[in-house]
């Protein structure tokens, strides 16, 4: 691969304040990601950038990691090529080095104002008569003079204004995002986002006896105890919620009547079979926790997915999840549920309904007008060091 047009110390200097950039300070990945494919490129490696490669050395994946199964450098990639985008429009528009990340490949581009073959448009500016600042009487002041090639000169710039404008508004498309949340958000009622309990048993012993704690010891706790996977799928809602700028009450357990759900559009999080197992069990797709191996079924009848080998513990390494987006014939509200058979899949379906790249592939092939009709996706996480991978479609169904 020949070497960049740019000096590598332009280079370097442009990766440094891009790091330090507001776009890219929050997220550790994204740095990580892309100071790795500008330092592999800069050393003449630009060939071995494969999806592959990076999920191992960027993303630490096994070696028998496989990139059809997992989507985080591609999800990741389009991440970064959205942050540059915002850094270039804003803190660093008037740099004269530019990293670009090309929509199909992980080999970044280095540009400046005089290799840049993308030209600004041009933009005709026409001055406006000087106003007459000398003082002089009514009668003998001089009427103003337009000459007429000023006048149409201003006309054509104005129309041409109006003319991109009117095209922008018109080609505008709203986000599969926006798209998903609009039936949910639609009337501007405040939101409930809703988080289960999980029950938990505590253990209620001496606490200076090496003992091992009898049955009798155990209390079961119902009321206190919020899964962390669910927490974590709380604070991207309520930020995506903020971000768009609609109002929501967070509730917890026992704090959600039915009322609530009848009154307002609701999103609730959790395992389907505690709080919400009433609402979602004439759903198609429900997570079933009577008789193991606990999974997922279908009409009532149980499928392929499933968690057969669940630990105790509940330390999966793979889980899966039902997000169900309908107009609920009980509460006659929208609904969303975001549930996993774990913690981890609740976790991955809350990265999905949040995430603009993960929807966006996730319903690609969704039916004609999915927009209003009602919605239900099986999804698919691994799990690897305790945090699930984004999460990828087993099934959909429309209706």
């Amino acid at each position: 691969m020949s070497k960049p047009s740019v000096s590598e110390d332009s280079v370097r200097d442009e990766l440094n304040r891009v790091l330090a950039s507001e776009a890219f300070r929050a997220s550790k990945r994204s740095r990580e990601f892309l100071t790795y494919v500008v330092e592999n490129t800069l050393q003449g490696h630009g060939d071995s950038l494969k999806e592959r490669s990076i999920g191992i050395d960027v993303f630490g994946r096994s070696s028998g990691y496989d990139p059809s199964e997992d989507a985080t450098v591609r999800v990741k990639a389009g991440e970064v090529r959205k942050r540059l985008h915002l850094y270039y429009s804003s803190e660093g528009s008037h740099n004269r080095v530019r990293i670009e990340l090309p929509s199909g490949t992980y080999v970044p581009e280095f540009r400046t104002p005089e290799n840049d073959t993308v030209h600004p448009p041009v933009t005709t500016v026409v001055p406006l008569p000087q106003a007459d600042v000398t003082p002089t009487s009514t009668a003998t002041r001089p009427r103003p003079h337009w000459r007429p090639g000023l006048v149409a000169a201003a006309v054509v710039a104005i129309i041409s204004v109006a003319t991109v404008a009117a095209i922008w508004l018109l080609t505008r498309r709203p986000t599969t995002i926006d798209e998903f949340w609009a039936p949910v958000l639609r009337g501007g009622l405040p939101v409930s986002l809703c988080v289960a309990w999980v029950p938990v048993y505590g253990v209620d012993s001496e606490p200076a006896s090496d003992l091992p704690p009898k049955p009798e010891d155990l209390t079961l706790l119902r009321d206190q105890f919020v899964g962390g996977g669910d927490l974590v799928a709380a604070s991207r809602l309520s930020s995506m919620l903020t971000g768009k700028k609609h109002p929501f009450y967070l509730r917890v357990g026992n704090a959600v009547t039915f009322n609530d759900l009848r009154t307002a559009p609701a999103i609730l999080i959790g395992y389907s079979y505690t709080r919400w197992k009433e609402i979602s069990s004439d759903l198609r797709y429900f997570i079933d926790v009577s008789k193991r191996p606990f999974g997922i079924t279908d009409n009532g009848k149980p499928t392929k997915w499933n968690l057969p080998d669940l630990p105790r513990n509940r330390d999966a390494g793979q889980d899966y999840a039902i997000v169900s987006r309908v107009f609920h014939p009980d509460t006659h509200a929208m609904l969303v549920e975001i549930a996993g058979i774990t913690q981890y899949g609740t976790e991955a379906g809350s990265d999905l309904v949040t995430n603009p790249d993960l929807i966006e592939e996730a319903l690609r092939n969704a039916p004609k007008g999915w927009q209003n009709k009602n919605l239900q996706l099986v999804l698919y996480s691994r799990v690897i060091s305790g945090a699930p991978t984004p999460p990828r479609v087993m099934a959909s169904y429309f209706w």
